[in-house]
């Protein structure tokens, strides 16, 4: 057999990988976390959470990452920055190929995450010059200004809210006549006077000539066009999973996000998918640490049988 460098290899440091890491290490597991950027996933750029157990008066998505590292190399857990390039799950031992050299694991946990859907309406124009997917990265940039928003689910709503806390006025497209976000958020996305809420209606192009200078809006149901003059736009339509490194060696849906059961295994055995990169019903920190426990614990088990 080959040489073995690690029981187990995680792919992404997001809550997801940053909990299958404290249960793997904790296990006593010989573990690596890959991580390509830094350590929190999505959570990082999460303005405020107030649904995650355990932190009655909310936390910053900023602080619930770094505990979650604190805690994972508390247990001794070693993490390395680097990308993932390929993978080869053809032989019995995992390799995962880095720039510099490749690994081999007897397991492997994938935990890449997703990253937010682009519209196609010229947003690469005018990134960093009003365009963003972050409000709480560039919100402060837009102090006192006007800024567009993009979206009806949870984040678009959340991320809305929190712009109100610096630009003056704040316009929340969204392309039905109801938003999808919880009630709770409605309700205070109704409240906000410096909130106004175009139903109905899909963005159809930025201009703008140094930076972003007006978005243009089209009713989906009159068909009428409107300008609307804009410092910035930030949009939240949805996500696409991190899995260019994949090159179809585990089953997807028709969207790219990775098919599990309920140990969270793969099609590939001894190969499991945690968090927003897998085809899952609902994706919050919450079941993203739940999912990564279950494939730690499966992972562990698989050695167990198989080696």
């Amino acid at each position: 057999m080959s040489k073995i460098d690690y029981d187990l290899v995680i792919i992404g440091a997001g809550p997801a990988g940053l909990t299958a890491g404290i249960y793997a290490a904790r296990a006593r597991m010989n573990v690596l976390l890959l991580e390509k950027t830094v350590p929190g996933g999505q959570v990082l750029v999460t303005d405020w959470i107030e649904n995650y157990p355990g932190f009655p008066e909310g936390i910053s998505g900023f602080d619930l990452a770094e505990k979650m590292k604190i805690q994972a190399e508390a247990m001794g857990l070693k993490i390395e920055t680097a990308e993932v390039h390929s993978l080869n799950l053809s032989k019995e031992l995992k390799e995962i190929v880095l720039k510099d050299r490749s690994i081999t694991a007897k397991t492997l946990i994938i935990a890449s995450g997703a990253s937010p859907k682009n519209l196609g309406i010229g947003e690469d124009k005018f990134m960093g010059k009003g365009v963003s997917f972050c409000a709480t990265c560039d919100a402060p940039f837009f102090k006192d200004k006007t800024v567009v928003a993009i979206g009806g689910g949870d984040t678009a709503v959340q991320e809305a809210i929190f712009l109100t806390k610096f630009a003056k006025k704040v316009y929340l497209i969204h392309r039905r006549d109801e938003l999808r976000a919880a009630k709770i958020l409605q309700e205070r996305a109704f409240k906000n006077n410096k909130l106004e809420i175009i139903w109905d209606s899909v963005a159809t192009g930025l201009d703008g000539f140094f930076g972003l200078e007006s978005v243009k809006v089209k009713n989906v149901k009159t068909h009428e066009e409107k300008i609307l003059k804009a410092d910035g736009c930030f949009i939240w339509v949805g996500i696409l999973p991190n899995t260019s490194f994949l090159n179809d060696t585990v089953e997807t849906d028709e969207f790219g996000f990775i098919l599990t059961d309920k140990k969270m295994q793969t099609s590939v055995p001894g190969v499991y998918a945690v968090g927003d990169v897998r085809d899952t019903p609902l994706r919050q920190i919450s079941t993203a640490v739940g999912d990564a426990a279950i494939a730690a614990l499966s992972a562990e088990h698989f050695i167990e049988n198989q080696y």
